[in-house]
C-alpha cells in the first residue's frame, strides 16, 4: 500500500471513528441525567476494561514493553480521569449540543499536541484551517452561551485539553502495535482503580433509575470508550495525528444533529450555517499537505 493510500484507508477510519464518538456528548448527557457523573465516569471505564482484559486473554496477547507501559499509563489518565470525567461533570451543565460545539476545540489542540509532543512539521495553511475552524466553533459555543462560558465549558475545555493529549499519545503506539490493542491495555491499566470506584459509587436503588440514563452509560462503556478507539488509533497511524484529528472537526456537528432526536434539543438555523461552514474548512484542510519534516 503506497503513502496515499494508507492516508486515504487512514481517513476513512478516521470517520468512522468520529461517527461513534459523536455519540458521546448525547449518551453523557443522558447518563448525568440520571446517575452521578463520577459513578459514570468510573463505570464507562470499568465496563470497558472488563471487556478489553476478555479480549486481550482470549487472543493471548503479550505484555507490552516498559515505555509502551508508561505511556499507556498516561493514556489511561488522559483518557478515563481526564476526557471522561470532565465531559461528564460539564454535561451537567451545559445542554449535548453546546458541549458537543465546545468540544470542537479538539482538532486543533490535538494538532498541537503533536507538534509539540511528537516533532510533527505541518504546513502553514493546514495551520490556518485549523485555526479558521476552532475559531468559529468557539464563537458558536459563546454564541449559544449568551457572551460567556459556563462552569461547563471550562470542564468541557479541560476535557478536550487532555483528551488531545491521549489521542496524540495513543497515535504514537499505535504505530507499534494494532490500534484496539492499544486501547485495550489503557483500560487494563485503569481496571484496577475503576471498577471497585464503580460499585463504590454504584446508586443506592439502581432501579429508580431511567432507563435512557442506564441506556446512556452503555453507550459510552461499549462504542465511546472501546470500540471507537480501534477505528481511531489506526487512523491515527496511517493518516497520522494532526491530520486525522481535522476530521473531529465534524464531529461537532453530528452531535448536535444527535442532541435533537436523542435529547430532544432544538437546532436553529446558527448551527446549520456554522456546520456547513465548519465542514468547508475541514475539506479544506485535508487537502493541505504537511511539511516535510
Amino acid at each position: 500500500m503506497n503513502a496515499l493510500s494508507r492516508e486515504n484507508y487512514g481517513l476513512v477510519l478516521a470517520f468512522v471513528g468520529m461517527l461513534i464518538f459523536s455519540g458521546t456528548v448525547p449518551a453523557t448527557r443522558l447518563a448525568v441525567e440520571g446517575l452521578d457523573a463520577y459513578f459514570v465516569t468510573a463505570a464507562r471505564a470499568a465496563i470497558a476494561g472488563v471487556l478489553a482484559m476478555l479480549v486481550l486473554v482470549i487472543l493471548r496477547r503479550s505484555w507490552p514493553s516498559r515505555a509502551q507501559l508508561r505511556l499507556m499509563v498516561v493514556c489511561a489518565v488522559c483518557f478515563v480521569g481526564g476526557f471522561s470525567g470532565f465531559v461528564a461533570l460539564g454535561l451537567r451543565t451545559v445542554p449535548a449540543a453546546h458541549g458537543g460545539v465546545v468540544l470542537g476545540v479538539m482538532p486543533l489542540m490535538t494538532a498541537v499536541a503533536a507538534a509539540v509532543i511528537l516533532g510533527e512539521r505541518l504546513s502553514l495553511r493546514f495551520w490556518l484551517f485549523a485555526v479558521l475552524g476552532a475559531v468559529v466553533v468557539a464563537a458558536y459555543a459563546l454564541r449559544d452561551g449568551g457572551g460567556r462560558f459556563d462552569i461547563g465549558d471550562l470542564y468541557l475545555a479541560a476535557g478536550a485539553m487532555t483528551g488531545a493529549i491521549g489521542h496524540v499519545y495513543s497515535g504514537k503506539l499505535s504505530r507499534e502495535m494494532p490500534g484496539w490493542e492499544v486501547i485495550s491495555w489503557e483500560l487494563v491499566i485503569a481496571l484496577p482503580l475503576m471498577l471497585p470506584a464503580a460499585f463504590w459509587l454504584m446508586p443506592a436503588e439502581p432501579a429508580v433509575v431511567p432507563v435512557s440514563a442506564w441506556a446512556g452509560l452503555a453507550y459510552v462503556s461499549l462504542f465511546s470508550m472501546f470500540i471507537g478507539f480501534f477505528a481511531w488509533n489506526a487512523a491515527m497511524a496511517l493518516a497520522g495525528i494532526a491530520r486525522a484529528s481535522q476530521i473531529l472537526l465534524l464531529q461537532t456537528f453530528v452531535t448536535v444533529g444527535l442532541s435533537a432526536p436523542v435529547n430532544g434539543e432544538h437546532i436553529g438555523l446558527l448551527t446549520i450555517v456554522t456546520a456547513i461552514v465548519v465542514v468547508v474548512i475541514v475539506a479544506l484542510g485535508q487537502r493541505a499537505r504537511a511539511a516535510d519534516a
